[in-house]
């Protein structure tokens, strides 16, 4: 059974849910009956040795976990001497049973339930007499890891989660990011390190402060684990959502991973892990929300901290928190020295040009780049989010480059890179297949600059697009269409998105158009400035501001000059800008010449039916 199919199956047990339970509360019950199931089932094969083990130890007297933790190889374990299905022979005692049941599991599994509030769904069932029903209904769901795998299990949790926020009104992106994504994201990070991640006994950390249900720490341990099943990835993560929180725990711990390491808790204004470093980090953090509720921690910490802290570069508006998690990763870097760290992180376009020279977003850009953090940036296709259709985009950065990418960034436009989905899932319509990953992936590898080949037909419909990798030919043009060619990747010296905002001053004039002079202070005797003709002009980095002024300013404004203690310095990444191909409009003679054949038309059209 795929795993479609099993989610289905799984919620189908809404059916009895309705009328006693809000359609909203349905997740509160399917999703930590799901995760009782699964833990009862990967700990079946061993239930009896544990029990045997827990009984000898609590007669001798005896700390009985370490033992059980053996017996049960797993990372957790159950000492109740009933199963879920010995729990179906006593009806009239399943809710004591249950609640039982549950208390005897390890305590980082206790605190699962607890986060769903599991005893007090427990209760509602019973008063509604549907504990049975669902309990049974589940009983006969068989997620046995021989029959259902982690992989498979972590995508019937994120389609179930997926149900569950659709009909809650809720948003779905802030639980879990598509897989195809996470895989590309995954395959961007480890691609300059493969060779030493294939070596026996590799042993690195992964991090992600938006953790959902564990999505990307997952795809990312099967990554590694598919180039070398002896490398260790050890993973961290955070997550706001308690339902997430209390599904990517329990992932984490069938995976073996010590669930200590996922804490519950707001990233940004309540760090769960200060002072840690790691190797790797990912991060979907949600798009365009305020960060208004935990201002006054953030701005606390910048002030008090500065650049020892996380937000030394600067804070963006308040309306849009992205940059302060790009900036919480930036912080859990390993120092260069120490083997260095790589970041995945996805962003909407808001980051890449919003804010002026100056401001919080410009500044957190200007670090960036000035300190040659960022490898690459990949503009994903729109509609790739359950919850939202905007454009996205894949930050890569780094503080180890490899020697060709010092100094230069590679903007990749994958927007094209798409096929449309059987059923849109959300907002979800389109997704990246394995040869558009493959591809994403060789031109970041490669660090190429590549062309695509678009062929349209004689209509100007598109027949195909071609990406132009060494040693592919342009294809021919089809009859009586033609073959258009745009950038694909492109490289960029990271001072290239760099200017400087002049201030351009022109004087300030009396009633007869004399020049007003400044009487006192530094612009005594000084042509006054006029507010109302006050501009500004972006000057690139690369170009003298001087030569710039004389060029593009005094031939238009002779009396002009720049009030240099105004100059500020700022960045911006304008992605299209740099992948727009200007188009020549047709030629006005065939434009014409369409105008007129329509005009005749219409013309014989009226004279038919006045005849």
């Amino acid at each position: 059974m795929n795993q479609q199919s099993l989610s289905a199956l799984i919620w189908s047990v809404a059916d009895l849910l309705r009328g006693d339970f809000k359609q909203s509360e349905y997740g509160r019950v399917i999703l930590p009956f799901t995760i009782l199931r699964r833990l009862d089932c990967v700990l079946a094969p061993t239930k009896a040795a544990v029990l045997a083990e827990h009984k000898a130890k609590t007669e001798a007297a005896m700390p009985f976990e370490a033992f059980v933790l053996r017996q049960s190889c797993q990372t957790f374990y159950n000492v109740a001497p009933l199963d879920l299905l010995a729990l179906m022979g006593d009806q009239d005692n399943l809710r004591a049973n249950l609640h039982s049941y549950v208390q005897g599991f390890a305590e980082d599994v206790r605190d699962i339930f607890e986060r769903f509030d599991f005893a007090n769904t427990v209760e509602r069932l019973h008063k509604a007499n549907l504990l049975y029903l669902v309990t049974e209904k589940f009983v006969h769901i068989d997620l046995l890891p021989k029959h259902v795998d982690n992989v498979q299990m972590g995508l019937v949790f994120e389609e179930l989660i997926r149900k569950f926020a659709e009909i809650s009104n809720e948003t779905a992106g802030e639980h879990f990011t598509p897989r195809e994504v996470i895989r590309l994201m995954v395959n961007l990070l480890f691609i300059e390190d493969d060779d030493a991640l294939t070596k026996p006994g590799t042993v690195r950390t992964i991090y992600d402060p938006t953790a959902g249900t564990g999505g990307m720490l997952s795809v990312a341990g099967e990554h590694l684990a598919a180039i070398n099943p002896k490398a260790r990835l050890t993973m961290f993560g955070q997550e706001l959502n308690a339902e997430s929180y209390a599904i990517c725990k329990a992932d984490m711990l069938i995976k073996g991973q010590d669930v200590r390491n996922i804490i519950l808790g707001n990233t940004l204004s309540d760090d769960g892990l200060p002072g840690k470093r790691f190797d790797y980090m990912l991060s979907n953090p949600p798009f365009g929300v305020e960060w208004k509720k935990v201002e006054k921690e953030i701005r606390k910490e910048a002030e008090s901290q500065g650049f020892a802290g996380r937000f030394g570069p600067g804070l963006p508006r308040v309306s849009d928190g992205s940059l302060l998690f790009l900036l919480h990763l930036i912080a859990r870097m390993r120092p260069a020295e120490q083997g260095g760290s790589r970041i995945g992180i996805v962003l909407n376009g808001s980051p890449l040009f919003t804010g002026g020279a100056g401001s919080g977003e410009s500044e957190i850009r200007r670090y960036v780049l000035e300190n040659d953090l960022v490898e690459a940036i990949v503009a994903l296709p729109t509609d790739m989010f359950y919850n939202t259709g905007i454009s996205t985009y894949v930050w890569i950065l780094t503080n180890r480059k490899v020697a060709d990418r010092q100094g230069w960034v590679q903007l990749i436009d994958a927007s094209s890179f798409w096929q449309k989905m059987r059923k849109s899932l959300g907002a979800k319509r389109k997704e990246l297949s394995d040869q558009h990953i493959a591809d994403i992936t060789r031109m970041f590898g490669d660090f190429l600059e590549l062309d695509q080949a678009i062929a349209l037909d004689a209509k100007g419909k598109e027949i195909s697009r071609t990406a132009l990798f060494p040693g592919i030919a342009r294809p021919e043009a089809p009859e009586g269409g033609k073959v258009k060619v745009v950038p694909l990747a492109k490289v960029f010296r990271n001072e290239e998105f760099g200017y400087r905002t002049i201030t351009v001053e022109r004087p300030l004039r009396d009633a007869q158009g004399r020049v007003v002079l400044g009487e006192r202070g530094k612009l005594k005797g000084k042509p006054q400035p006029d507010a109302s003709l006050r501009d500004a002009e972006n000057v690139p980095l690369a170009e003298d501001v001087t030569a710039y002024f004389r060029r593009e300013v005094l031939p238009h404004a002779q009396d002009a000059w720049i009030d240099h203690e105004k100059t500020r310095v700022g960045y911006e990444i304008p992605f299209n800008r740099h992948f727009y191909v200007f188009e020549p409009p047709r030629d006005l003679a065939d434009i014409d010449a369409d105008i007129k054949r329509s005009t005749d038309r219409i013309k014989a059209m009226i004279e038919g039916l006045a005849g």
